[in-house]
């Protein structure tokens, strides 16, 4: 079985290719599972289907080299080997790596929770994470104290992010945390998982990405190339959080990167994270012109004029360390005096760049939250109330 899919009328359905004999509709057969010697009870097989095409007709009988899926086992895994039940011999299959990272799934409780969503409560939220879990088999769903939270475990961003968008464009409503990775305890020392990351970029943009793995505890294993470089490193999973999008600027949009699971190393020591805050909105209402040309100045907006905003949501990237709260929703107000012409110059704004699902997840500390809508990615504190959040800092 090399596929899972999930039916609600017959269950957990297994695709995979036939590697000996012939297999009937209705005939009976067993589970084995290679490496463990388990060995399940005889079930009849109640579904077979072959594909024409990217579609599933159904089948009476199949034979050897063909692909099918078949449904009557409840706890088929990837991995297992359906065999005849005169003959247990399972075949070696690729291990499936564990997950990496994990990412808290919450009900939206936003000022604007409910307003563009479908599906907004936990047990819309439970019911799909669950399942996803059926047919992915290296997701992981566990509860929390909270009824609506859910912590969910994957095997990188990547991997995540696919479920976040697919769950926006069916129309959830939901919030997410920043990434953590999973650490073990191997032999008695903390261990955490690293990653191959291999980068193809112009010579003369190599050598800030060389800096810049080497303060996130990365290492470079090899160098090669004239003109454009690769570069070989094996980097902890934690230091690629929010690197891609700064990958992209150093090379200039040139650089092509990719990262695989290498295994688990002993713990790399503390990563220097974001060095600048966020700057949030002051209070809940319509984004201005007015607001956002005095509020530019103090970092890169991710908002314009016409998007509404509430109190505690992050409304741009403050160029130093610290948060700011600024009122993008101040407008002019009219007086009775006029100004001579061209004396006033044209409130001219930066312009803003799209905020994407990969950039919210890399950019987000640890105290914020991104908040996912089939309509809008917006970023927030969990904290919204300012004194409360001051309060806590202290």
């Amino acid at each position: 079985i090399s596929t899972i899919d999930y039916n609600e009328y017959v269950g957990r359905i297994g695709v995979g290719r036939i590697e000996r004999g012939t297999i009937k509709t209705n005939m009976m057969a067993i589970r084995c599972v290679y490496g463990s010697g388990f060995v399940s009870a005889p079930m009849r097989l109640a579904g077979l289907f072959t594909y024409d095409g990217l579609k599933r007709v159904p089948a009476d009988e199949v034979k050897v080299g063909d692909i099918v899926a078949i449904s009557g086992f409840p706890d088929l895994l990837i991995g297992d080997t359906i065999c005849n039940v005169a003959m247990a011999d399972p075949l070696p299959f690729v291990k499936i790596d564990e997950p990496t990272i994990s990412m808290t799934f919450c009900v939206n409780n936003s000022p604007f929770a409910g307003t563009e969503g479908t599906y907004v409560t936990s047990r819309h939220l439970r019911a799909r994470l669950e399942k996803e879990a059926l047919t992915d088999v290296s997701l992981r769903v566990e509860e929390t104290d909270s009824t609506d939270a859910f912590r969910v475990y994957g095997r990188g961003e990547l991997h995540l992010s696919i479920l976040i968008e697919t769950m926006r464009r069916q129309g959830y409503e939901f919030q997410i945390t920043k990434p953590e990775v999973i650490y073990k305890e191997i032999d008695g020392v903390k261990c955490e998982p690293v990653e191959i990351m291999v980068a193809d970029v112009p010579t003369e943009y190599s050598g800030v990405v060389i800096e810049k793995i080497g303060r996130r505890k990365g290492v470079m294993e090899n160098m090669s190339g004239r003109g454009r470089v690769r570069l070989d490193f094996v980097v902890p999973s934690r230091g690629l959080f929010g690197y891609r999008s700064e990958f992209m600027t150093d090379t200039r949009g040139e650089g092509i990167m990719s990262t695989v699971f290498e295994g688990y190393e002993p713990y790399k020591g503390d990563i220097p994270t974001r060095n600048f805050g966020s700057l949030i909105a002051f209070e809940t209402g319509e984004a201005l012109t007015y607001g956002l040309f005095y509020a530019q100045d103090r970092g890169e907006m991710f908002v314009v004029p016409g998007d509404k905003v509430y109190a505690g949501m992050l409304v741009g990237a403050n160029t130093r360390p610290g948060d700011i709260e600024l009122n993008v929703c101040k407008a002019k107000h009219l007086t009775s005096i006029r100004n001579a012409a061209g004396a006033e110059d044209a409130m001219r704004l930066h312009p803003v760049r799209p905020m994407t699902l990969e950039r919210a997840i890399d950019f987000i500390d640890d105290d914020e939250l991104v908040e996912i809508t089939p309509k809008n990615i917006r970023m927030r504190k969990k904290i919204l109330d300012s004194t409360q959040r001051y309060r806590s800092k202290r």
